[in-house]
C-alpha cells in the first residue's frame, strides 16, 4: 500500500487518527481502520476520521450538506464500523482545520456528519486545558423507551437519549459498579437494534457528574463527547433543571462542560490537542 499522511489527536484522551483527504482520493476500508487503531501493531486510536470536502465524496451525508458545509467528518469506530457522530472527534477535526487549512477560527465552522451538520466555535478560556475552548452545537436530543442495561448478574434501568447516535444512560452509586467494561454491557436489542453506547453516571456535586462509557465498536474509552451530552441530559431531566443550566461532566480523560439551551440545543465545550503527524503505509 502506498504511503499517506496521518495526524494523531485527542479530546479529553478520546484519541483519533485523522487522515487528511481533502480531494477524496483515499477511501478507507474497515480492515484499514482496524489496522490504524491497533495499539500494538498500528498507530493506536479509538477511531479514525477522514477529513474530506463535501464535494469530494459520494457519502449521502456529505452530498446532502453541500452548499452549507464545506467539510465532512467521515468517522469510523476502531473496529472499522461507521458511526454517525463523535463529540470529541469533531473538536479534534475542527482543531485540525483551524491549524492546517484556510478556515478562519474567528468564524463559526459548519461540519457535515452522518448525524447532520454541526456548528463549531472557538474561544479563549481559562477553564479549558490548553486555553482554547471548542464548543460544538450538538443538536437537539431525542428520547426513546426506557430499557435495562446489564453487567454480569446486575441490571439497571437506562435512559434512552439520542445525540445523533444512541445512548443508554445508567445511574450508579459508584463508577466501579460498571466492572471492567472489557465486553459490551447487555442491552435490549429491540430498543437498540444497531447497538448502543452505555454511560455509567454517578453524582459528584450540584450540576456535576462523573461517568465511564462503553462505546459500541470501540469498547471502554477515556471519554465520549456525545455520551457526556447524553449523561447531562438524563441528569438534568432527573434534577428538573432549568434550561441554560450548565453541567460539568468528568470523564477519565478530563472534563467537559455541557449546556441544554432554551431553544433545545445541546452545547458541548471542551479541549482538543494534536499530538503527532507523520506518514504511514498501514
Amino acid at each position: 500500500m502506498s504511503e499517506y499522511d496521518f495526524v494523531k489527536g485527542h479530546g479529553t484522551e478520546n484519541d483519533f487518527v485523522l487522515v487528511p483527504d481533502a480531494n477524496g482520493k483515499h477511501e478507507l476500508t474497515a480492515a484499514q481502520v482496524a489496522r490504524l487503531c491497533d495499539r500494538r501493531a498500528g498507530i493506536g486510536a479509538d477511531g479514525v476520521i477522514r477529513v474530506v470536502r463535501t464535494d469530494a465524496t459520494d457519502d449521502p451525508a456529505a452530498v446532502a450538506a453541500r452548499g452549507e458545509a464545506r467539510w465532512f467528518m467521515d468517522y469510523r469506530n476502531s473496529d472499522g464500523s461507521l458511526s454517525e457522530m463523535c463529540g470529541n472527534g469533531i473538536r479534534v477535526f475542527a482543531l485540525y482545520l483551524a491549524t492546517h487549512s484556510t478556515i478562519d477560527p474567528r468564524e463559526p465552522l459548519k461540519v457535515a456528519t452522518r448525524a447532520g451538520i454541526r456548528t463549531v466555535t472557538f474561544a479563549v478560556s481559562d477553564e479549558i486545558e490548553g486555553g482554547i475552548a471548542i464548543t460544538v452545537d450538538m443538536g437537539t436530543p431525542t428520547f426513546g423507551p426506557e430499557s435495562k442495561v446489564g453487567v454480569g448478574e446486575r441490571t439497571w434501568p437506562s435512559v434512552n437519549v439520542g445525540m445523533g447516535n444512541p445512548h443508554a444512560v445508567v445511574f450508579v452509586d459508584e463508577l466501579e459498579q460498571a466492572g471492567d467494561l472489557l465486553t459490551a454491557p447487555t442491552h435490549d436489542e429491540q430498543v437498540y437494534p444497531h447497538g448502543v453506547n452505555v454511560e455509567f453516571v454517578s453524582r459528584v456535586g450540584e450540576r456535576h457528574v462523573a461517568m465511564r462509557v462503553h462505546e459500541r465498536g470501540s469498547g471502554e474509552t477515556r471519554s465520549c463527547g456525545t455520551g457526556a451530552c447524553a449523561a447531562m441530559v438524563a441528569t438534568a431531566l432527573v434534577d428538573g433543571a432549568e434550561r441554560g443550566t450548565p453541567y460539568r461532566v468528568d470523564v477519565p480523560g478530563g472534563t467537559l462542560f455541557i449546556e441544554w439551551t432554551e431553544d433545545d440545543r445541546i452545547l458541548m465545550t471542551g479541549p482538543a490537542r494534536i499530538v503527532a503527524e507523520g506518514m504511514t503505509t498501514l
